[in-house]
């Protein structure tokens, strides 16, 4: 058997995915030798499917308050270095045409395609090459780092892990990037699915899984974070921006809250018109907030005991803080990004670097940094890869 072929590099990347293709760019216009190796068959695969296959390629909101991690400040540097007017001003280059959908989320008028494409088109003109396809094997390190990936041997003195977290694994994700980082010796923050949708226990599922497709306006509240989005109730449980929200400060076993009439006081026209008080005028008041179906389901299964103001005040406090104890979530097959990660004490905020291991760099959502919905992750898939390439 004939020994692999040996290619030397300045920089290897792991991952063509938004990370590791900035921090491709931003090396390869510092004139590195750069080489990006990926498993898929194309690049960008997570960018392709994201936002509806339109990208919600960042938000003009963007704070660190917007990222949840072991360290909330590790963050703070990437963004002030890389923000979203920077990436819009790529995206203008590009001739590409974005709206703003809502709370300052920025999607591709067209497709997601045009973010691959404007990706692509910078890394060739940063002389970046790209490997899809291609297998890792084997990483380690000698006086540089060598990557065995299907009959090549690659050689670098950096290299950048961009490989992702463990969602969506129909589209190729692995622990790829966990093993290099436990194989260096790197902490890990124990990765759990985020932005991922509940589970019904057996109780609420009997009670409105039949309710499937309706949504409402409401406030998701768990350990003192509230989001103010539409819920949607699914045939196994709760969907939608509120409820994807909400689930990553969310624990198994505990109980979440949901106000289903966010700023208004449902029962109000009742306390004060005591002769119409009853469970048709009470359906009918709860059906100006919510979906009729759902409106009526949730009266039956709360109707007071009896008429009077006290019952009815209780009720109202009820609307507001419905508690829900899921039996999980639809776990990293339908979650939107990974919580954890490689830990941030083990990197340089400012360069991504390995604080243990020279030249050894991590990037992306494979590090503890997971950003609210929105294009928060996508901005600090942009951030952290340009930081890392600046430094490289």
């Amino acid at each position: 058997m004939n020994a692999p072929s040996q290619l030397h590099y300045d920089v290897i990347i792991l991952g063509a995915g938004a990370a590791g293709l900035m921090c491709a760019i931003e090396a390869g216009k510092r004139e590195r030798r750069v080489v990006v190796l990926d498993r898929a068959e194309k690049i960008g695969k997570k960018i392709l499917i994201s936002g509806g296959g339109r990208c919600n390629f960042t938000n003009l909101h963007t704070t660190p308050a917007n990222f949840l991690s072991e360290n909330p400040h590790f963050c703070k540097s990437a963004l002030a270095r890389y923000t979203p007017s920077d990436f819009i001003a790529l995206v203008e280059k590009h001739n590409i045409p974005y709206h703003e959908k809502t709370l300052g989320q920025l999607f591709c008028d067209r497709s997601a395609r045009d973010i691959v494409h404007l990706l692509e088109t910078e890394c060739t003109a940063a002389g970046v090459r790209i490997v899809t396809n291609s297998l890792v094997q084997e990483v380690r390190r000698a006086d540089e780092f060598i990557v065995i990936a299907d009959s090549a041997e690659y050689r670098a003195p950096a290299l950048v892990v961009a490989t992702g977290g463990l969602s969506i694994p129909k589209i190729g994700a692995t622990s790829l990037g966990y093993d290099i980082a436990r194989q260096f010796g790197l902490n890990i923050i124990e990765p759990s699915p985020a932005l991922v949708p509940f589970t019904f226990n057996d109780e609420d599922s009997a009670t409105y899984s039949d309710l499937t497709g309706l949504s409402a306006d409401v406030i998701a509240s768990c350990n003192g974070a509230h989001f103010r989005e539409k819920m949607l109730i699914t045939h196994r449980g709760l969907s939608g921006p509120s409820i994807l929200q909400i689930s990553s400060y969310w624990r198994s076993g505990e109980t979440i809250t949901l106000d289903l009439a966010p700023a208004q006081d449902v029962t109000s026209a009742l306390r004060a018109h005591p002769a119409g008080r009853n469970e048709s005028s009470l359906k009918s008041e709860f059906r100006k907030v919510l979906a009729q179906r759902l409106a009526d389901r949730w009266v039956e299964r709360h109707l007071p005991k009896s008429w009077t103001n006290h019952a009815l005040e209780d009720l109202e406090r009820q609307a507001h803080a419905w508690k829900i104890v899921p039996a999980g979530t639809e776990g990293f097959e339908k979650a939107e990004v990974t919580a954890g990660g490689v830990d941030t004490n083990e990197l340089s905020a400012k360069t991504m670097e390995s604080r243990k291991v020279a030249g050894l760099y991590f990037i992306g959502e494979v590090v503890d940094v997971t950003g609210h919905l929105g294009g928060f992750n996508f901005q600090w898939a942009w951030a952290s890869g340009y930081s890392a390439g600046q430094a490289i």
